[in-house]
């Protein structure tokens, strides 16, 4: 036992050592293996009759008429062409090249390479259990705070066009956080509160209704069926209220409590009574210090931004926008609004570069570079050079889906302060030659996450073309194939157009290309004597 003990550590060394000295010696082995071959085909071409069958093979390809070559070259540049639209649509829709893919997953392995970690999808589980730490830590995707109503809002982009604002991974998790928030422990589950775990889970928008009128027939008093019924039967803001207002009658639990008036405070926002939900937000901040997870401060920003409140938004920033705090795209652009706002309706750039910036337009510059190193994406959805769409459920801190809920709700705000979004629109691409690239590490945050482009996929619908930071380069396969189709295209149209010219540029370009060959079996032959090659041929 100890004699085995002691030498087991060793054993290990001896084999890595051994691994290594294979790989550095596999590529010499290659080479000196491809060369003996070429040598034993060329002492060898008079028994195997290589000449003769070069010299039948130039005959018969002497005889086929112009029409083979451009049905050749152009069957060839149908082909590629086909492969170049698949390469295309696939690098569009998952941001990588199939082929490149498939040889990474597949042919690496075979040939002794390490798999790459990051090809992995990354929401291969519910869990992420084969996920990494670090892109589970950077690609969290949080509840949306100012997410919209099922019944009222997102069902009725339904039934006018006929697409599906939401994905099924994110009514899925939004599902997951009903079940965790609402019902707590399940050991203790009431009869209607089991109805109501099968209901969140129903991926039929009407099963999950029928079910919750289920709950409610076994206790006129199961809170969250009336939270249910709200969200996804009421098809208006007002019978969405007043179903909140009946849940609120009768929850006792807090977290349904907390939910329920926030919802309630929503729906005033979106009936116009803003005062009122800004009163609420506060009053329910106030009442559950603890639950800042929630982001109701976010809610509480966009309702005062709609009352012009200026000074109060200051103060909220003032208290939320702080180092030890989880940032977001709402705090990050809010804060570069105020100070936009402040120059923004004097700024010219033609004055800025005669005179320079002052101090206060310096400080709007730098906050706009602040929030735009935060997320990227949110400037082309301001200056609408990308079409918005509703919202998701959930979102992804400093990805595409958190750049749309903002500048879904935030963007009436940017046009009302005058001079803003020109403001915007001169300075934000600046940010992009402060950050290091490659985006090893960043100015004033973390480095961009390499994880959001995957994870936005989930969470936007597919009708929706996701943006991605920072822009990707077309993969080499993709430029290989477009210039091979256009290569073989423009050899069929000459084939075609001028036969003969043709003819003899082949003829010149293949003797041009096997001269070096010519050139090293004649050294060969003299460098070698006669009687050897003799004798080898013999064998």
């Amino acid at each position: 036992m100890a004699d085995s003990s002691g030498s087991n550590p060793q054993s290990p060394g001896f084999t890595e050592k051994l691994k290594s000295w294979l790989c550095w010696s596999w590529t010499y082995i290659c080479a000196l293996w491809f060369a003996m071959v070429l040598t034993m085909v060329y002492v060898l071409r008079s028994p195997l009759k290589l000449q003769e069958t070069v010299n039948a093979a130039s005959v018969f390809l002497n005889t086929l008429t112009p029409k083979f070559y451009v049905a050749l070259t152009g069957t060839s540049s149908l082909i590629s062409g086909l492969i170049l639209i698949f390469e295309w649509w696939y690098f569009r829709k998952y941001g990588t090249s199939f082929i490149e893919q498939v040889s990474v997953s597949h042919l690496r392995p075979l040939l002794g390479g390490v798999e790459n970690s990051s090809s992995a999808g990354l929401f291969s589980s519910v869990n992420g259990d084969t996920e990494q730490r670090s892109n589970v830590a950077e690609c969290k995707v949080w509840r949306n705070p100012l997410n919209l109503f099922r019944g009222a809002e997102y069902s009725r982009y339904t039934w006018v066009t006929g697409k599906e604002p939401l994905t099924y991974y994110d009514m899925n998790l939004s599902a997951q956080d009903h079940q965790t928030f609402f019902l707590g422990d399940t050991q203790q589950l009431k009869p209607e509160d089991s109805v109501m775990q099968k209901a969140w889970r129903e991926r039929n928008p009407q099963a999950r209704i029928r079910a919750a009128y289920q709950a409610i027939e076994m206790n006129r008093e199961c809170a969250a069926a009336y939270v249910l019924l709200a969200e996804e039967e009421a098809t208006t803001i007002t019978e969405a209220e007043r179903l909140f207002k009946q849940a609120l009658k009768t929850g006792k639990d807090t977290n349904l409590v907390v939910y329920i008036k926030r919802r309630l405070a929503m729906c005033a926002r979106k009936l116009g009574r803003i005062k009122e939900a800004v009163k609420m937000m506060r009053d329910l901040m106030k009442e559950f210090p603890l639950l800042g997870m929630l982001n109701i401060h976010e809610n509480l920003l966009e309702a005062l931004l709609e009352l012009q409140a200026y000074a109060d938004v200051q103060a909220v920033l003032a208290k939320y926008d702080d180092i030890s705090l989880p940032k977001s795209a709402t705090i990050c652009y809010t804060s570069a609004l105020l100070k936009a706002r402040a120059v923004s309706d004097k700024f010219s750039p033609e004055a800025a570069s005669r005179r320079g910036l002052s101090t206060a337009e310096m400080n709007a510059v730098e906050a706009i570079h602040r929030a735009v190193e935060f997320n990227p994406h949110v400037p082309k959805y301001l200056l609408e050079m990308k079409s918005l769409i509703l919202p998701p459920e959930h979102i992804l801190k400093r990805g595409d889906s958190e750049a749309v809920a903002y500048a879904f709700f935030h963007l009436q705000h940017w046009k009302r302060a005058e001079g803003a979004l020109n403001l915007l629109h001169c300075t934000w691409e600046g940010t992009f030659r402060i950050i290091p690239y490659p985006l090893e590490k960043g100015h004033l945050f973390y480095p961009y996450p390499g994880c959001t482009e995957t994870a936005d996929r989930e969470l936007l619908p597919s009708f929706h073309e996701v943006s991605v930071y920072p822009k990707k380069e077309l993969p080499f396969f993709i430029l290989f194939t477009a210039g091979l189709c256009s290569f073989c295209a423009m050899l069929a149209m000459l084939t075609h157009q001028f036969p003969e010219l043709m003819g003899v540029f082949v003829k010149a370009f293949f003797s041009t290309l096997f001269a070096p060959l010519g050139f090293f079996a004649d050294k060969m032959e003299s460098f070698m004597p006669s009687c050897l090659w003799h004798q080898l041929a013999n064998v």
